[in-house]
């Protein structure tokens, strides 16, 4: 069955940087585009950064465009997401999903991904 694993989660200070791993198993990895995207308590899941199948291209939210970095490797079945000058608004839980075709935007909404990961926690602290 399908299965995507976040790990990286955890507490962090302001500043501080992060990297995010997606593990995929169970649906055919290449032929599908892979996002991030988080929820702060309270509030609803927002698309943060996306990238196509072959990893040409790239997405952000204005809100992490400069300081995330999203990367894939299509031969580890795994999507990256480097956080680097952490802020306190970076607190939510991530979560890795799954999409076969990006909008035309690049900028999927939560609705339309595919396939979901559990999601991993992360905390910064100012």
């Amino acid at each position: 069955q399908v299965q995507l694993v976040e790990s990286g989660g955890g507490l962090f200070e302001a500043g501080g940087t992060l990297r995010l791993s997606c593990a995929a198993s169970g649906y055919s990895f290449i032929s599908y585009a892979m996002g991030w995207f988080r929820q702060a308590p309270g509030k609803e899941r927002e698309f943060v950064s996306a990238v196509t199948w072959g990893g040409s291209r790239t997405y952000y939210a204005d809100s992490v465009k400069g300081r995330f970095t999203i990367s894939r490797d299509n031969a580890k079945n795994t999507v990256w997401l480097q956080m680097n000058s952490l802020k306190p608004e970076d607190t939510a839980v991530y979560y890795c999903g799954a999409v076969k075709s990006l909008p035309p935007s690049g900028k999927p909404r939560a609705h339309d991904m595919d396939y979901w990961g559990k999601g991993t926690l992360v905390t910064v602290s100012s």
